[in-house]
């Protein structure tokens, strides 16, 4: 081997070492969401119960590992009139086993759906920006022939993981956007920091559990005799 190559060779080694250890395995996330409450409530009842609050802010910890994650609600020291406007889920995602623990508070009960990943089909662009001190790329997801979801997701962080169900993107997703901005998420302060995915979760207990459907089905069937419960159910399965 010549010295040129052994000089190559170094150079291609020393530069794997550099991207590699760049990168992010385990940390904790603090996302932000911002819901415009007008856009998702729009008849005049609706409106009437919001009193007056036009935007809910809610926070969430997302931890995550290479194996796992967990999407973690942070309660609010200060009520808001508007509590009830918008879910609060935990959703943990198991990237070994393909699963995915989603528990959904519906007026004061939980509902745990246990099932696989969501799988969806991202398209990825050349659209980028920053987040956090991350540089992110756009991706879209094409939820229905009308909706699309905008991503964004950085590389510098290696699990496919992202706020609520999401993931299949090639990094962790930072940015979560509807196309019309009714709700968004955005990643606020980025911690590396090595944790046990179990140990965090260690306190939820899961007796009895549905797959998506089971519930979906439950909730649809409850739903024709009380209108206002065909709303929540589309809106419980979003995201």
């Amino acid at each position: 081997m010549n010295h040129f190559i052994k000089i190559t060779l170094s150079f291609i080694l020393l530069i794997n070492f550099l991207i590699i250890n760049g990168q992010i395995t385990h940390g904790v996330i603090l996302f932000e969401r911002k819901t415009n409450l007008l856009k998702k409530y729009d008849s005049p009842e609706s409106q009437r119960w919001l009193r007056g609050e036009k935007v809910k802010i809610d926070r969430f910890n997302l931890h995550f590992s290479p194996k796992k994650s967990v999407f973690l609600p942070i309660e609010s020291a200060v009520p808001s009139k508007a509590d009830w406007a918008t879910s609060k889920n935990t959703v943990i995602q198991d990237f070994q086993n393909n699963e995915r623990v989603s528990i959904y508070n519906l007026f004061g009960e939980s509902k745990v759906v246990k099932d696989n990943l969501v799988l969806r089909k991202w398209k990825i662009t050349e659209r980028k920006r920053n987040i956090a001190g991350y540089s992110c790329r756009r991706a879209i997801w094409m939820k229905n022939d009308s909706t699309k979801i905008y991503a964004w997701y950085t590389d510098q962080l290696i699990p496919s993981t992202g706020p609520e169900t999401f993931n299949g993107l090639p990094g962790t997703i930072l940015g979560l956007a509807t196309e019309d901005g009714g709700v968004v998420y955005f990643a606020k302060i980025i911690e590396e920091k090595f944790q046990n995915i179990d140990e965090i979760t260690s306190d939820i207990k899961i007796k009895n559990f549905y797959t998506e459907q089971e519930l979906k089905d439950e909730l649809i069937k409850k739903s024709k005799s009380n209108p206002w419960m065909g709303r929540v159910v589309n809106y419980l399965f979003d995201w």
